[in-house]
């Protein structure tokens, strides 16, 4: 069980910590138990009285102690929220006086988004070993899938493996964004209770034709008219498909191909496992790694590094746009 749902399954079982240290470079979750605590202690006659939120940049600890001091009113228990507590990292430290005295009455609420306290100081140390310490990483790209599935099973739902890919790509590794673009999807799709690519397509900017899982397949099988066409197509709506994206798509194409290469039980259910992916999109890597010899593949990711960076700026004369920097990359990779 991941550190997430550890604690959304405590907290919905009210077995409440006192502290809620939460750190990290992913605020979708450090938001999402946040959110939940603020719903499940109180109800909204005792949060009149009995629940601060305050700011790291507007406070200093030692009024964030004195707050936690406090005995609630009417109610059981006194909660105080402290958002963008990451402005308090000099002076963190002090916050060690409170957790050897803490206040039982009180559920102090700290947000430390995109930092995490220094393991070799004492605050932390207190911290960790009582259990109020939760860090959350970034999930990696590979599985994004997993936790679209997630999110989609909690729903009632279902989706297609398109679709997820869909998402995966197109949206990206932003948690935040990505549960929006799903729970807007739930809503409109409401009695149907599957998530199509049709209904991404349409609700969610993504072309039928011209999308990013389209410009991958165009590159697995070598068919360069139809990846010229979608890039075209990305010109007109850069917005909507911006170069990084590519980019993205095609380096963890490749890094995949590469997986299958040296992967030796080829069977369609142990690849699925090692590339993290769903059997519906096997055959297109087998068939991509027929088309992309190891040797040629590796080749090809030094490319993708190259066009990344001249993406950035880095590596370019004059002004060149994406869609000329993808051309050209995706001419270097089908004329290796």
């Amino acid at each position: 069980m991941s550190p997430v749902e550890s604690l959304i399954k405590d907290i919905k079982n009210k077995n409440y910590k006192p502290i809620y240290f939460l750190a990290g470079d992913e605020p979708f979750f450090i938001d999402q138990v946040t959110d939940l605590l603020e719903k499940s202690i109180l109800n909204e006659e005792e949060k009149g009285f009995n629940q601060t939120i305050v700011y790291g940049q507007d406070v200093e600890v030692g009024q964030l102690i004195g707050m936690a001091r406090q005995y609630p009113m009417g109610a059981d228990k006194a909660v105080v929220i402290v958002k963008e507590a990451q402005h308090l990292s000099r002076t963190i430290d002090q916050l060690e006086m409170y957790v050897n005295q803490i206040q039982d009455s009180t559920i102090l609420i700290i947000n430390y988004k995109g930092n995490t306290l220094d393991k070799r100081k004492k605050v932390y140390k207190l911290l960790n070993e009582k259990g109020f310490y939760t860090e959350f990483k970034k999930i990696y790209e590979s599985e994004l899938p997993a936790w679209i599935e997630q999110k989609v099973t909690e729903n009632n739902f279902q989706i297609e493996p398109k679709a997820k890919f869909l998402l995966t790509e197109y949206v990206g590794a932003d948690l935040s964004r990505l549960n929006n673009e799903l729970e807007k999807l739930f809503t409109i799709a409401n009695d149907d209770k599957t998530i199509t690519p049709k209904l991404i397509e349409d609700n969610i900017g993504i072309s039928k034709d011209y999308n990013v899982f389209e410009l991958r397949n165009a590159i697995e099988t070598k068919n360069i008219e139809k990846a010229y066409k979608i890039i075209k197509y990305f010109e007109k709506n850069p917005k909507d498909n911006p170069y990084v994206v590519s980019i993205t798509t095609i380096f963890n194409l490749f890094t995949n191909i590469i997986q299958v290469h040296v992967t030796a039980d080829k069977s369609k259910q142990n690849l699925a496992k090692v590339l993290g992916i769903n059997p519906y999109f096997v055959q297109g890597m087998t068939t991509a790694a027929g088309n992309y010899p190891l040797k040629k593949a590796t080749r090809i990711i030094s490319f993708i590094r190259e066009y990344d960076m001249k993406g950035k700026g880095v590596g370019t004369t004059g002004s060149v746009t994406s869609s000329q920097l993808l051309i050209e990359l995706v001419y270097k990779i089908m004329h290796l």
